[in-house]
């Protein structure tokens, strides 16, 4: 149940998270809002598996060093 708990919190952080490097910020502005919007979550879809994994790397030797 804390897994689940964990992972939908994460989700809603990252969902709300805005995610531009300065170069994506300005391409995003000279595309336009919506696409720019589009853009944004894009980003954020990419970050989300490498951070989700070094997440899990995390936890797993958390708990061994807790034993």
């Amino acid at each position: 149940m804390k897994r689940i708990s964990f992972l939908l919190l994460s989700q809603l952080i990252v969902a709300t998270a805005m995610a531009q490097c300065s170069i994506c910020t300005k391409t995003a502005a000279q595309i336009g809002q919506e696409a720019g919007k589009g853009f944004n979550a894009g980003i954020l879809y990419l970050a989300a598996m490498p951070f989700a994994i070094i997440g899990y790397v995390a936890v797993k030797w958390w708990k061994q060093e807790k034993q």
